[in-house]
């Protein structure tokens, strides 16, 4: 809880009624954000949660595949009409510039939709965002996905409304040793994520 606290203690971060009203996004203290990091750097970095479930091809995902490169984790739904689908693009466009540079990263985004998730409306959302192999869109029952939901410490209401889900709305940069190092608000750009993966990398 204490990384957390720092964390919040930076940021206000996101939790928009809907993921949707424009309002309540997070910006970082420019007081407590250390120049060495484009993000929110986690004061006292430790083991990520762990994360088990499925993407929208059926196929099982784990975090702790990915040890050995780094990771960024969020939390997104298809429906959402205006924070998620730019961390989406954003997050999408760090993982194509991060291989072409030869630091290849992944995208573990979790569900906070379980009803309107579904693998269909999932695959719908890759294909309109161009989505890279690289980035999982992971799935999961209500049940799957809560204890993954509180583990990383994310508000989240799926039964908030028939077309928006009220949600936090953050990212969370994950080192080859499987710690979170950085934390996003969800004005997160591509470019500062990979000058933090850069920065770690040489670290």
């Amino acid at each position: 809880m204490r990384h957390l606290m720092s964390v919040l203690g930076a940021a206000v971060l996101l939790v928009a009624a809907g993921c949707g009203s424009g309002s309540g996004v997070g910006t970082p203290s420019p007081t407590t954000a250390a120049p060495a990091s484009q993000g929110i750097p986690v004061a006292e970095p430790i083991v990520a949660p762990s994360i088990s479930l499925h993407d929208q091809h059926g196929k099982p995902v784990r975090l702790s595949t990915y040890r050995g490169e780094f990771t960024i984790v969020t939390f997104l739904y298809t429906r959402c009409r205006d924070v998620c689908p730019v961390i989406a693009d954003q997050l999408n466009d760090a993982l194509r510039r991060l291989s072409s540079a030869g630091y290849p990263a992944n995208v573990l985004a979790v569900s906070v939709d379980p009803r309107g998730d579904t693998r269909a409306a999932v695959t719908r959302f890759a294909r309109r965002h161009r989505l890279l192999p690289r980035f999982h869109y992971l799935l999961g029952s209500a049940a799957e996905l809560r204890p993954i939901w509180s583990a990383y410490h994310v508000a989240a209401d799926p039964d908030s409304s028939d077309t928006a889900v009220a949600h936090s709305a953050f990212e969370v940069l994950i080192d080859r040793s499987g710690r979170e190092r950085v934390y996003y608000t969800s004005q997160v750009r591509a470019a500062d994520v990979v000058a933090d993966v850069r920065k770690l990398a040489r670290s």
